[in-house]
């Protein structure tokens, strides 16, 4: 459990994080959420075009509206409507609500990790390409994956921590599941409470279809409450001397919605569950109620609940804790805490596959012209540099001059890349403009009738630069980047 010294001095003002790189990242998110719209179109269109062949185009259409579209949209208008500070509530990827945190922990990970072990619980594995397409595989066999991955939701600007899971009879689509976050150094939860851990326990029913994104999910079952005292249940069963204290009417009793359109009702109830051997300074919670308790009709408190608690100093003695201001951005909370290294996501690793695939591609077809420089003289200018020889001399320049100015761009398109792998800031930005003016001007092109954006012209060309857009564009990426640059900087101090 962390020591927090009442003594400490709080930090110093944050700047402001306005920069013209944050408002030019702004414009790419919502330029790309304008030309995956346009995308969508497009390929429904092309539908209309190949017969029965269209089949695979309209599947196409579904995954690029569900995956692209919609969730880039419902990013943007969030951005706009929902707050970044808690509400009790986590969030999709997409910006929508998710899940509601109707649990929190005292403790340390280790104990909280051996706890959930005894009780049961099996640690899932983290989203990537292999757990993803073996999730896939046993949904559709109905093969047993207990370590099956979770959806990531966030709290406090954040990924959960880890996540524990139990497999129902062997099936992959019906699942207990609970995902953790540690709290931010000195945050306290509405009312003045300190705890380590906040948790949201739902329980997975079937697989079906978001409401919201059309996106294949999990469908969880309305009574989350039942869900979190099943978690509390396994866990007290496993060790009885686990202690819980209820924070009776945390919350308003609602009826809602989750990310997936799922509905959830809960009557408020937040248990805080004490893992491990309480510490010196802190007293010990009451013991943990029974499930028909936490129940009751009454509503009535079986477990004390204990005001904002005092955290004692070097010399002994207690001081109330400081609270955060409530309206802190996640960039802000994230900013107080020892920066973890974040891994390289995929949107980046997809966005340098597209680059490199066009840095090949351009050298293609810099060769092809190169080959042929003769031919396309003669079809394109009307010169024919066999017959004169002072125009061959001009066109063996001019083959000369192409090659290096086109070579020169793709080299630079290709240290791009290898920079936006290795977290450069500027080298993203770069490649996002030039992808906004190549969408621009094929865009102009297509709606003023002077050129037509089919599978036999540019469709493949502008769909790759909408793809390079979005994954750049999208939060892990910028984040990705943006901490590469604070690490920099903080070397350079």
């Amino acid at each position: 459990m962390r020591a927090d010294v009442a003594d400490e001095k709080p930090p110093p003002p944050l700047p402001s994080r306005t920069s013209f790189t944050s408002l030019l990242d702004g414009f790419f998110f919502v330029f790309a959420g304008a030309a995956s719209v346009w995308l969508a179109w497009l390929i429904f269109n092309q539908s209309f075009e190949f017969g029965w062949a269209g089949i695979g185009f309209f599947l196409v259409f579904w995954l690029v509206l569900a995956y692209l579209v919609l969730p880039r949209l419902h990013r943007i208008l969030t951005t706009i409507y929902v707050p970044d500070y808690f509400i009790g509530r986590t969030r999709t990827s997409d910006g929508l609500l998710g899940d509601p945190v109707n649990l929190a922990f005292d403790g340390d990970e280790e104990a909280l990790h051996a706890a959930m072990r005894a009780a049961g619980w099996t640690r899932a594995d983290d989203v990537t390409l292999s757990s993803s397409r073996r999730i896939i595989t046993s949904t559709i066999t109905r093969r047993s994956y207990d370590e099956a991955p979770v959806s990531p939701l966030f709290l406090f600007g954040m990924k959960q921590d880890f996540a524990y899971q139990q497999e129902v009879a062997g099936n992959p689509a019906k699942r207990h599941h609970v995902r953790f976050w540690r709290t931010p150094d000195g945050w306290l939860l509405p009312g003045g409470r300190r705890v380590d851990w906040l948790a949201a326990g739902t329980f997975d029913r079937s697989v079906g279809f978001s409401l919201f994104t059309l996106q294949v999910t999990h469908k969880i079952d309305a009574d989350i409450d039942v869900e979190r005292d099943h978690i509390i249940a396994t866990l007290v069963e496993a060790d009885p001397s686990i202690r819980v204290e209820v924070l009776r009417d945390f919350s308003t009793g609602y009826h809602s919605r989750n990310g997936g359109g799922d509905t959830i009702r809960t009557d408020g109830d937040l248990p805080v569950v004490r893992v491990g051997a309480p510490s010196e300074a802190e007293p010990e919670a009451a013991p943990a109620p029974t499930r028909s308790a936490m129940r009751s009709a009454t509503g009535e408190a079986e477990a004390s609940v204990d005001g904002p608690r005092a955290i004692a100093s070097p010399a002994g003695e207690t001081e109330p804790v400081a609270k955060r201001a409530a309206f802190e951005s996640p960039l802000r909370l994230a900013e107080r805490e020892p920066v973890r290294r974040m891994p390289r996501p995929s949107a980046t690793s997809f966005g340098v596959v597209v680059v490199v695939l066009r840095v090949l591609a351009g050298i293609v077809w810099v060769a092809a012209v190169a080959i042929q420089w003769d031919q396309v003289l003669r079809e394109e200018l009307g010169i024919d540099a066999s017959a004169d020889p002072d125009s061959l001399a001009i066109a063996r320049g001019a083959l000369v001059a192409m090659v290096v100015f086109f070579g020169v761009a793709l080299a630079i398109q290709a240290v791009f890349a290898w920079r936006i792998w290795a977290g450069g800031n500027f080298s993203r930005i770069a490649v996002m403009l030039f992808a906004t003016i190549s969408i621009t001007g094929t865009a102009i092109e297509s709606f003023t009738g002077s050129a037509e954006v089919t599978v036999r012209t540019t469709f493949v060309t502008v769909a790759l630069d909408i793809l390079l857009l979005l994954a750049l564009s999208s939060r892990d990426a910028r984040a990705f980047a943006r901490q590469s640059r604070a690490r920099r900087r903080g070397r350079e101090r």
